[in-house]
């Protein structure tokens, strides 16, 4: 009788020890899955974020700019044409527009002389800028003029353009000339002369600017020129870094930082024309810096809007 109880204990002991390792094996297996399905934090890190953009087709203009004085297209001094004679009448003043032909002063000898009296007379329409006659003064012809006149009221811009740039000014050419104060005027380059001067290294253009009234004569002016075109790849000023060998811009291609040497074209509104290094649709780094290498890893973050030089702060 005591055997079979003590078969009995042995029996029931056996079965609860089962349960139990059962019970082990199951929380184990569960543990197990879960810190598989948790990612490993010794991982290989999946690198920086970066913002890039993709390199966009753009034209740009080739624009020269010609800084300069306003000066008269044409002017005339006008003087008497005889000896000995005085001012006894004056007909026009500064900033009149006169006919030519019309009565600018009255001349007279003086008292107790031969001779008439005599009409200076506009030579040509036009502006008169200048009077440096008075009534009662004696004048010549070899002395001041009497008035300086604009032919037309013509005014234009005098410029000087560096000599590596002036072989692309030509006689014809469209002009936008910021007059400051005043305003915008649109014209044309007139001519171009055919000589660089030596100290300078200088040639000079003039460019129509008009006859409006409130232009002046010695006025500071500014005319830009666009001689050309071009069209293709471009890049923020942003995304370009110089080092000693040139301009490079770095691109990501499969998540990895490529760096790759340009050539630069004409720039523009915070923009570079690429020439070579570069496809249009390339993913470049908007910012670029040193502290991206070559070869490292990094995690891209799209901008559909290029940033470009203007936008930095």
């Amino acid at each position: 009788m005591n055997n079979r109880r003590g078969l009995t204990t042995r029996l029931i002991g056996a079965g609860r020890a089962g349960a139990a390792l059962a019970c082990g094996c199951a929380l184990l297996a569960s543990l197990t899955a879960a810190v598989a399905a948790e990612p490993s934090s010794s991982a290989a890190p999946l690198g920086m974020s970066v913002t890039v953009i993709k390199a966009a087709r753009a034209c740009f203009s080739d624009a020269i700019e010609i800084p300069g004085t306003l000066v008269p297209r044409e002017d005339i001094l006008v003087r008497p044409e005889n000896e000995g004679l005085h001012v006894t009448q004056l007909l026009s003043e500064e900033g009149d527009y006169v006919k030519s032909g019309q009565v600018l002063a009255r001349l007279a000898p003086p008292e107790g002389q031969q001779g008439g009296p005599s009409d200076v007379t506009a030579p040509a329409s036009g502006l008169i800028t200048r009077r440096g006659a008075l009534v009662g003064q004696t004048v010549s012809p070899r002395g001041e003029p009497l008035f300086r006149l604009i032919v037309g009221g013509d005014i234009e811009l005098q410029g000087d353009v560096p000599a590596p740039r002036i072989g692309k000014i030509a006689a014809g050419q469209t002009a936008r000339i910021i007059v400051p104060g005043i305003g915008d005027y649109n014209g044309k380059v007139r001519t171009v002369t055919p000589e660089i001067d030596p100290f300078t290294q200088s040639g000079r253009a003039r460019i129509t600017v008009g006859n409006d009234a409130k232009l002046r004569i010695g006025t500071f002016a500014r005319a830009t020129v666009v001689v050309g075109t071009s069209c293709g790849t471009s890049v923020p000023l942003a995304a370009l870094l110089f080092g000693p060998e040139g301009p490079v811009v770095q691109v990501v291609r499969d998540s990895r930082v490529e760096t790759r040497q340009v050539r630069l074209g004409l720039l523009m509104g915070g923009t570079a024309e690429i020439l070579d290094g570069l496809g249009e649709g390339d993913m470049i780094v908007a910012r670029a810096g040193s502290f991206l290498r070559e070869g490292d890893r990094v995690r891209t973050v799209l901008r559909d809007t290029p940033e470009t030089g203007q936008d930095r702060k």
